[in-house]
């Protein structure tokens, strides 16, 4: 399954799906904000181990899913962390330096990087886009803006499973089997995503036209669960993660 719609999956089976999105939004930018301000240690590794907590407890995940959904921007902080941790100088020729300072700045970026990241699957995997299209709405954003991103969103999501199909047709007909195959199949299955993209794109727009579509499009919001007992946890959470790094320094 694409990450994609494996994110989407874990926001439409999770048990917090019926919350307020205000609520686990609220959550999930304190978080957010706690990762990147406070320091990597112990700031960032709290913030890292209590939405670890949430995803695998209430939000309902899993392991194995949350390691698909993570695995791409866990390449990606590895990767900016090892930039920073290698140097690169010119002297008779390239050199490469890695020092104890640097080493430091990439673990920081690293771990501040993570924990942010599993910050705001709290929210991505809690979720469904349509929800947070109507969060939008309500917080006053440009129907325009919505429109385009739903639309660039449904566009994306639909090129996602074509790809998968033709990858899985491809596949069980030994598309894959040696090199010239692969080669062969690729370009076959570009081309026919392309095609195939083109024309999902023509029918979406004639669905919308048929639908009486002129600016927006509304449809009903179901009611979601706000709760001021869970805003409040949110808070404690967060402050709890500012004092203890607060404290770190003078408990050492």
């Amino acid at each position: 399954m694409a990450r994609g719609l494996a994110l989407d999956h874990a926001a439409w089976t999770s048990p917090w799906r019926t919350r307020s999105v205000r609520d686990k939004g609220l959550l999930s930018l304190g978080l957010m904000g706690a990762a990147i301000t406070l320091p990597p240690v112990p700031g960032g590794v709290g913030v890292a181990a209590v939405a670890m907590v949430l995803l695998l407890g209430p939000i309902g995940v899993g392991w194995a899913r949350l390691g698909r959904l993570s695995w791409l921007p866990g390449v990606s902080i590895l990767m900016g962390a090892a930039a920073v941790a290698v140097s690169i100088r010119w002297e008779n020729g390239v050199q490469f330096l890695v020092t104890a300072d640097g080493l430091t700045t990439a673990g920081g970026l690293a771990i501040r990087a993570s924990a942010a990241t599993l910050a705001m699957f709290t929210l991505a995997c809690s979720t469904p886009m349509v929800d947070l299209f109507a969060a939008l709405r309500r917080a006053r954003v440009p129907d325009a803006l919505i429109e385009i991103a739903s639309l660039i969103y449904r566009f994306t999501t639909g090129l996602l499973v074509t790809a998968g199909a033709i990858h899985e047709a491809q596949a069980v007909r030994l598309g894959f089997a040696t090199r010239s195959a692969t080669m062969r199949s690729a370009s076959l299955g570009t081309s026919a995503l392309l095609v195939r993209s083109w024309d999902q794109a023509r029918r979406l727009e004639a669905g919308l036209i048929g639908r009486g579509y002129e600016d927006t499009l509304r449809t009903v919001e179901p009611t979601r669960r706000r709760s001021t007992r869970f805003l409040l946890a949110s808070l404690v959470t967060v402050a709890v993660l500012v004092a203890g790094s607060a404290a770190w320094p003078v408990s050492r």
